[in-house]
C-alpha cells in the first residue's frame, strides 16, 4: 500500500484491517491443519499471519495482542521445526487466539481486567498444550516484552483455571472497509447508495448509448430513401420526351447531381455514426461491467466463516463435521451476500444438528465418522445457484407426515396423497419444526421459514430434496444482483411488461383446445395438475384481451403451492434491465415491484409476482374471469348483474358469493373497507354488500365515501352485519344504506329477496 493515501485512517483503523484478513488466513490454515498437522504450507501460513499481526501489534503498542499474536507463533514454530505435533487441542487453543485478537481489536479497554484474565488462560492452555509435547514455554520473555517497546510487567503464571469461555468466533467487522481483498488493494470509504447511484448513472449512459442504434437505423432508411429517389429521377429522365431542351436537360442533370453528392455525403455520415456508435456502445458497456464488477463479492468472502462455525457447533454436539466451500471464487451482489449470511447460517445449523449423525452411528451405517456439509455456488443461466447438501440421515417423510397431522396442517386424507415434494413444503412453515425440544442451535421453527423469506425478498425460491440415510440438500436460485435483473418483456395491452425470469415456472404456447371449464372456470392441465388461467388483462386492470386467433401466449408464475397461467398479448423476448426503484410516494403499486428503462429510453414496469399471485388468487376465489367468459359469449347473451360482496371474513364472503353465484349473480369480493372503496371506483356494479366491523375502513364509512360521491350516490348499498340492535340498525340506514340485514338472514331467503328488492332478478 505504499505510495497511497492513507490520512483518514488511524493505526487502529490500519490494524483491524490487517487483523481482518489475517485472521482469516489463520482460520482457514488452522482448520487444514486440524485434518493434516504436518501440511507445510499451511504451517508457514498461519506462521506468517500470526508473526505479521505481532509485529503489527508492537508497532501500535497493543501489548495484549502482541502476547498472544506471540504465543500463538511460538507454538507454530514447534510445529514447523517438529518438535510438536498438532493435536485437536492446539488448533482449540490456536483459534480461541484467533478470536481473542478479535476482541483485544474491538474493545475499548485492552487492559480491561476481564481481557487480561482471558489473555492469562489462554496464554496457560496454549503452554499446557506445548509443554506436553515437550516444548519450552510460549511466553514472550521480560526483557523480549521491555525491548518491544512494553513496560507492562510480565504476567504471572496463572493458576489452573476453567477453560476460557469467549463467545462465538467472532464475527468480524473492523476496518471499515469496502474490500476484503489482499493488503495491496487501495482501501476507500464508499457507502452502499454511492455504488447504487453510480451503477444508476452507468445503466443510464448505456441506455444512452444504445439510443444511437436507432438513430444509425433510422439514416439508413434516409439512405435507401435517396437511393428510391435516384431511381425515380432515372425513371423520369427515361419517360420524358427526347430530345429535351437545353434549359431542361441542364436542370434535370443539376437535380441529379445535388441528390447524388447527398447520396454520398449521407454515406460518409453514416460511416463515421456507425463508428461513434461502437466506440460508445462499447465504452458503455465497460463503465457499466466496472461498476456493476464494484458491487460484486467472491461467494467465499460471505461464507469462509461458516467453516469455524461449522467445525465448533459439531464439537460442541459430539459430532466431526467439515464444510466444503465449492465455487467460491463465484461472484455475487454484495447485497444478496450480505443477506445471505443468516440463511447459510440456519441451513447450516439445521444441517449439522438434525442432519449429522454422531460418530458411531456414521460407523455403523458405513459412513466415515468425519460428516461433510457442502455449500456450493454457481452461476446458470444468468441466476446464482447455491447449494447447501450434507451426507447426513436425510428426512424421514413418514415422521414429516405425522408430524403435519399431529400440528392440524391437513387432514389424514389429503396428507395420504402428499407426494414427497408436497410433504418437504410444509418444512418451509413459519413455527414448524421436526424437532421435539427447543434448544440455543434450532427447534424454534424459524429457520426455514426465514431462508423462504429472503429468497422470495431477492426475486428468488428455494427448494429441498432429501434422500433417507444419505442426507438432504437446499438449493436456492437467486439473481446474480439486485440492481440488475434478467427478464421476460411481454405487452398487455399494448404495453411493455417484465417478468423476472426467477419467477417463471415456465413459458409455453397454449393451444385453444387444451383450455377445459372447470367449475365454470378456464384450466389447463400442467405437469400433472390443473391450473387455473386468466388473461393478465384482468389482473393488471388493462382493458380486455384479444383472444380471437391462433395459440395463447401464457406465463405460468407462481410456486409448488400455487400456480397460475397468465395470457399475455404477445412475447417480446428477454431483456437485463436496471432496476430503478419507484417514487417512494406512490407507496405499493399493486402487482408492480419497480421500474426501468428501454434501450430506446421509454419506461417499463417490473412485475411483483408473488403480489400477482396473490391477485390472482383473489380473482379466482371471486370466479372473476370474465373475459375468458365473454371469448365464447354469443353478442345477445344478457347481462348478469354484478355484486360487491365487502366482509373481512372468509367464511362469511365465501358463503354469500356462492348463494349469489348460485342464483345466476356475477360476484366480486374484497377484504375490507379499503379494499371496496378501491373496487367501486375502478368498476362497475349494481350492489354492494358490505359488513360493518372490518380492518382499515369499517362498512360505515365505506356507505358514507359511495353516498357523498356524485359518481356512486345512486349504487344501491346493503349492510349484513351481525350487529341485531336498533341503534346499530339506525346508524346504518342513517349512512345511506338501502337495507340493513343481519347475518342469521342466509339461513332463509331473506338476503336473496332483499337482493331482488333492490335491482331485480339476476340478468336482464
Amino acid at each position: 500500500m505504499s505510495g497511497e493515501d492513507l490520512s483518514q485512517f488511524s493505526m487502529l483503523d490500519l490494524f483491524k484491517a490487517e487483523l481482518e484478513t489475517q485472521s482469516e488466513a489463520l482460520t482457514t490454515g488452522l482448520l487444514a491443519l486440524e485434518r493434516n498437522p504436518v501440511a507445510a504450507d499451511h504451517l508457514e501460513a498461519c506462521m506468517r499471519a500470526a508473526h505479521s499481526l505481532k509485529g503489527a501489534a508492537r508497532i501500535i503498542e497493543l501489548t495484549p495482542a502482541v502476547e498472544v499474536a506471540h504465543a500463538m507463533e511460538e507454538c507454530l514454530v514447534a510445529a514447523q521445526h517438529g518438535r510438536i505435533v498438532l493435536r485437536r487441542d492446539h488448533i482449540d487453543a490456536l483459534l480461541t487466539g484467533v478470536d481473542l485478537l478479535v476482541a483485544i481489536a474491538l474493545a475499548k479497554n485492552p487492559d480491561d481486567a476481564r481481557i487480561q484474565a482471558d489473555i492469562a488462560r489462554f496464554l496457560q492452555t496454549l503452554e499446557g498444550a506445548v509443554a506436553a509435547s515437550g516444548q519450552p514455554s510460549v511466553r514472550p520473555s521480560t526483557a523480549e516484552s521491555v525491548s518491544a517497546g512494553n513496560l507492562r510487567e510480565p504476567v504471572a503464571p496463572a493458576t489452573p483455571a476453567k477453560p476460557i469461555e469467549l463467545p462465538a468466533p467472532v464475527e468480524m467487522s473492523l476496518s471499515g472497509r469496502t474490500d476484503t481483498g489482499s493488503g495491496s488493494e487501495r482501501m476507500v470509504r464508499v457507502t452502499a447508495e454511492s455504488l447504487n447511484r453510480l451503477l444508476g448513472l452507468a445503466g443510464e449512459s448505456l441506455m444512452e448509448a444504445r439510443r444511437l442504434r436507432p438513430f444509425n437505423d433510422n439514416l439508413l432508411r434516409l439512405k435507401r430513401l435517396q437511393a428510391n429517389a435516384a431511381r425515380a429521377f432515372e425513371a423520369l429522365r427515361a419517360a420524358l420526351p427526347v430530345p429535351l431542351d437545353e434549359k431542361a436537360s441542364l436542370a434535370l442533370e443539376a437535380a441529379q447531381q445535388q441528390l447524388l453528392d447527398s447520396q454520398h455525403f449521407l454515406a460518409a455520415r453514416l460511416e463515421e455514426m456507425d463508428s461513434i456508435d461502437r466506440r460508445a456502445t462499447n465504452l458503455a458497456n465497460r463503465l457499466y461491467d466496472e461498476t456493476l464488477e464494484s458491487r460484486m463479492r467472491p461467494f467465499e468472502d460471505g461464507v469462509r466463516h461458516f467453516s469455524r462455525n461449522a467445525r465448533d457447533l459439531g464439537r460442541g454436539l459430539g459430532k466431526d463435521v467439515r464444510l466444503e466451500i465449492v465455487g467460491g471464487s463465484t461472484s455475487i451482489d454484495r447485497d444478496i451476500l450480505e443477506q445471505l449470511d443468516a440463511p447459510l447460517g440456519h441451513l447450516l445449523r439445521n444441517a449439522i444438528d438434525h442432519g449429522i449423525e454422531l460418530p458411531d452411528e456414521r460407523i455403523a451405517a458405513g459412513k466415515p465418522a468425519e460428516a461433510v456439509v457442502r455449500v456450493e455456488a454457481w452461476h446458470k443461466a444468468g441466476l446464482l445457484e447455491i447449494v447447501v447438501a450434507d451426507d447426513g440421515r436425510g428426512i424421514d417423510l413418514e415422521q414429516l407426515r405425522a408430524a403435519v397431522l399431529a400440528r392440524n396442517l391437513t387432514t389424514p386424507e389429503t396428507a395420504s396423497d402428499l407426494s414427497e415434494a408436497e410433504l418437504l413444503e410444509f418444512l418451509f412453515l413459519p413455527g414448524f419444526s421436526m424437532k421435539a425440544d427447543v434448544s440455543h442451535i434450532s427447534g424454534r421453527g424459524v429457520g426455514l421459514d426465514a431462508v423462504q423469506a429472503m429468497a422470495k425478498q431477492v426475486r428468488g425460491r428455494v427448494s429441498v430434496a432429501s434422500q433417507q440415510g444419505r442426507g438432504m440438500q437446499f438449493q436456492l436460485q437467486l439473481p446474480l444482483t439486485l440492481s440488475v435483473l434478467r427478464t421476460l418483456l411481454v405487452e398487455v395491452d399494448g404495453e411493455p411488461y417484465a417478468f423476472p425470469l426467477a419467477g417463471i415456472v415456465r413459458t409455453l404456447a397454449l393451444p385453444r383446445e387444451n383450455i377445459e371449464l372447470l367449475e365454470g372456470r378456464p384450466h389447463f392441465r400442467f405437469e400433472n395438475r390443473q391450473l387455473g388461467l386468466m388473461t393478465a388483462h384482468e389482473v393488471l386492470g388493462r382493458g380486455e384481451s384479444q383472444l380471437e386467433t391462433g395459440t395463447l401466449p401464457v406465463v405460468v408464475v407462481g410456486d409448488r403451492g400455487e400456480m397460475y397461467g397468465l395470457i399475455v398479448d404477445r412475447f417480446l423476448g428477454e431483456r437485463e434491465l436496471v432496476v430503478r426503484p419507484l417514487d417512494p410516494r406512490l407507496a405499493k403499486v399493486k402487482d408492480i415491484s419497480a421500474a426501468a428503462l428501454m434501450e430506446d429510453g421509454s419506461p417499463v414496469l417490473i412485475i411483483d409476482v408473488a403480489d400477482m399471485v396473490r391477485s390472482a388468487e383473489k380473482l379466482a376465489a371471486a370466479g372473476e374471469l370474465r373475459t375468458l367468459e365473454r371469448r365464447g359469449a354469443s353478442a345477445d347473451t344478457r347481462r348478469r348483474k354484478r355484486i360487491l360482496v365487502v366482509d373481512d371474513s372468509l367464511t362469511v364472503r365465501e358463503l354469500e358469493r356462492k348463494l349469489l353465484d348460485y342464483h345466476g349473480y356475477e360476484v366480486e369480493v374484497a377484504v375490507d373497507g379499503m379494499d371496496g372503496w378501491n373496487a367501486v371506483r375502478s368498476d362497475t356494479f349494481d350492489l354492494v354488500v358490505t359488513d360493518i366491523d372490518m380492518p382499515r375502513m369499517d362498512g360505515i364509512e365505506l356507505v358514507t365515501l359511495i353516498k357523498k360521491d356524485v359518481r356512486l350516490r345512486g349504487l344501491p348499498v346493503m349492510i349484513v352485519s351481525y350487529k341485531d340492535r336498533e341503534e346499530d340498525r339506525v346508524r346504518g340506514l342513517d349512512a345511506g344504506a338501502d337495507y340493513y340485514l343481519t347475518k342469521g338472514s342466509f339461513h332463509d331467503e331473506t338476503l336473496l329477496n332483499a337482493v331482488r328488492d333492490l335491482i331485480g332478478e339476476a340478468t336482464e
